[in-house]
């Protein structure tokens, strides 16, 4: 395939389901006097740039509930096996919701559109870092595969195996994703590796060129991705490029009970301007 000619629209896709293992129905934890999915759509919506926000789930009910709050919504299977494999099964879909046109005429138009994968766990996404993304797809030449934004980790953070680290090379591409902290400096105590080199976390986002997305299935299965349980690995071991770009830090993830009653206690704090 050629190399696009350059990136026109973007669409924001926030996959998202009930049936969380570790934290079930945690979508629709009340968080400040509304549902975590609610937050994260509206402060999808507050992004310049993307053409539209779209919900992928496999629930009616989640579904019907992103439609009242004024998003369109796409059914997937509910054998998707990560918010990657969900978006991609409705490529084509998003990218016709981009341009405004049906489903099955997008054309070279996947090439030139980028879908913004975001978690429907993270209800502070800050709206700035998606536009970021999407003015990064807009001045890249040529479009990357995968772009995803990173962020410096402080030093208590880099052991902490709860945080994924991205290894950047000297041009800012993904090398590897960890759970490990990465480098590793050797005859170095560990707690004097961030005086030695910049330890990068990981923002769970990601955006693919639409091509991309829509090859996901294609994709040899990847053991590291297996090893790690980090999707973005795949990617990596197909040979696709994941650039990246800096942000000065992560978003909370609500992934257990203990982070559903921190991100309470954020919201309890926030001003009226800022929920």
């Amino acid at each position: 395939m050629n190399e696009p000619a350059g990136i026109a629209r973007s669409v924001v896709a926030v996959p998202a389901r009930l049936a969380s293992s570790r934290l079930p129905n945690k979508v629709l934890a009340e968080i400040g006097g509304r549902p975590m999915l609610q937050r994260v759509l509206e402060r999808c919506r507050q992004a310049q740039g993307p053409a539209a926000v779209v919900l992928c789930t496999d629930s009616e009910e989640l579904a019907d509930l992103g439609r009242q709050w004024g998003v369109p919504a796409l059914l997937t299977s509910a054998d998707c096996s990560s918010g990657s494999d969900r978006l991609a099964s409705v490529a084509d879909a998003l990218v016709a919701l981009a341009w405004g046109e049906e489903p099955g005429s997008c054309g070279d138009r996947l090439c030139r559109t980028a879908v913004i994968n975001v978690q429907g766990d993270q209800p502070f996404l800050d709206p700035a870092v998606v536009s970021a993304m999407h003015a990064e797809f807009l001045r890249r030449t040529p479009v990357p595969a995968v772009i995803t934004p990173v962020y410096p980790l402080k030093p208590d953070t880099i052991h902490n195996p709860a945080v994924v680290k991205t290894l950047l090379a000297h041009d800012g591409r993904a090398l590897y994703f960890s759970r490990s902290a990465i480098p590793h400096v050797r005859d170095v105590d560990p707690a004097d590796w961030h005086h030695h080199t910049t330890y990068w976390g990981h923002v769970g986002m990601y955006g693919f060129r639409g091509d991309v997305l829509a090859g996901w299935r294609a994709l040899p299965p990847s053991p590291l991705e297996d090893l790690e349980r980090l999707e973005q690995l795949r990617l990596i071991e197909a040979g696709h490029t994941v650039a990246t770009f800096r942000v000065e830090g992560s978003s909370l993830s609500v992934d257990t009970a203990e982070q559903l009653e921190e991100a309470r206690r954020l919201a309890s704090a926030e001003s009226p301007a800022g929920a």
